[in-house]
């Protein structure tokens, strides 16, 4: 019986053509958030389970990869097993966010007063794998730390939005809503400030469940009273006028902005402003975020502002279309003595010194299936060399 050679379930592998498009992507993202001003950097993929599940992730919490003890720790916990939480001491992150309020802890006293992060990995989740969704994927984040001014969000949508623009996504918009809009919405609908976090999670279906959906489930868990107050709220919902909380943000940053009195953003951790990004069309969200002031205080005990966006890469970079790697050269050796080496190697070091990606081949006996399957990893040109070649005669292959 063969076995089975495929990747875990919702993880994938990628080929080289399509690595070169992801990279190519991810290399236009960081490059416009350093243009401003944000710096990049990097922690571990896994983090101590207790700071994954602190109470801060929402749901996410409940999907973190366990990573059980090791050696002479887990023998002890199965010895005094109470529950199959104690067999686990470390998790995969499950997004950037939570471990970069531990990154900032740690190393305070060596950034600036005000900390403008980037961040691009992998994170996991344990979730049902399906069309576009899987357990792992890469998340683009930036983040501002210390500043508890409107300026930050203005800087973080303003840079998210330039680069979407740069890897062509121009119709982008962000939606946008705030917390404190939400708590008062709950208090108008009769919602008790216990049962908020319940009440924004059942809000947080409206698109996949609709009005009805949404105000039967609140009936359900609050009460006809509830359920009532909700309806009529959702039928009679305004974005036409744009709450003097985010007035500010709103003239800073321009048309793009919508205002979304439904918006809730799953985490636990928003305190202030939140958003939402999406291409029209498109019929789901590409990347979001929010202000989570309350959280790096968890760790240092005193509360440090903090406000972060995050691009959904992979679902932005399956909408972007044109994307072209460096063309690369293959040079073909017409054998493979040593002559003939030490000349492409010499050929080679001067191309990349142009900047050119360039591969050696010693010539196979179908020279064309070679530079076929080359032309579809991104090599655009090629040239044969023996040990007398003095001047390149580069061809473009297909032709």
């Amino acid at each position: 019986m063969a076995k089975d050679i495929n990747p875990p379930r919702g993880m994938r592998d990628f080929l080289p053509a399509e690595k070169a498009k992801r990279e190519s992507v991810l290399g236009v993202i960081r490059g416009v958030y350093r243009s401003f001003g944000f710096q990049e950097v990097e922690t571990p993929a896994l983090e101590n389970l207790d700071r994954l599940t602190s109470g801060q992730g929402g749901d996410n919490e409940k999907l973190a990869y366990r990573v059980m003890k090791r050696g002479a720790e887990l023998d002890s916990a199965l010895e005094s097993l109470d529950s199959s939480d104690q067999l686990a001491d470390l998790g995969l992150r499950f997004d950037l966010t939570v471990p970069l309020t531990r990154f900032y802890a740690t190393n305070r006293a060596s950034l600036p007063s005000v900390f403008k992060a980037i961040q691009m990995g992998p994170v996991w989740r344990a979730e049902r794998p399906q069309k576009g969704r899987y357990r792992q994927f890469i998340q683009c984040d930036i983040d501002i730390i210390g500043d508890d001014s409107v300026l930050a969000e203005i800087e973080l949508l303003t840079a998210s939005l330039a680069a979407l623009d740069a890897i062509g996504l121009e119709n982008s918009v962000i939606r946008v809503n705030h917390r404190l809009l939400l708590a008062e919405v709950l208090d108008g609908l009769g919602v008790a400030e216990a049962d908020r976090s319940s009440a924004m999670i059942i809000i947080d279906k409206l698109d996949k469940i609709e009005i009805s959906g949404v105000v039967t489930e609140l009936t359900e868990r609050f009460g006809e009273g509830v359920g009532n107050s909700a309806k009529t709220w959702l039928e009679g919902i305004s974005t036409s006028s744009v709450p003097s909380v985010l007035e500010p943000l709103f003239e800073a940053v321009g048309s793009r902005l919508r205002f979304d009195p439904t918006l809730v953003r799953g985490m636990g951790y928003y305190t202030g402003t939140i958003f939402e990004i999406e291409l029209p069309g498109t019929g789901s969200a590409i990347g979001g975020g929010g202000r989570y002031d309350g959280m790096v205080g968890r760790w240092l005990g005193t509360d440090v502002p903090a406000v972060g966006i995050s691009i959904g890469f992979e679902r932005v970079v399956e909408l972007v279309e044109g994307v072209v790697p460096s063309a690369g050269v293959v040079l073909v050796l017409e054998d493979g003595s040593l002559d003939c080496i030490k000349k492409g190697l010499s050929f080679q070091k001067e191309l990349i010194a142009k900047g050119s990606l360039v591969r050696l081949e010693v010539r196979p006996k179908k020279l064309n299936i070679l530079l076929d399957s080359l032309q579809s990893a991104g090599f655009s040109e090629f040239a044969l060399v023996n040990s007398n070649t003095t001047v390149l005669e580069l061809r473009a292959i297909g032709n």
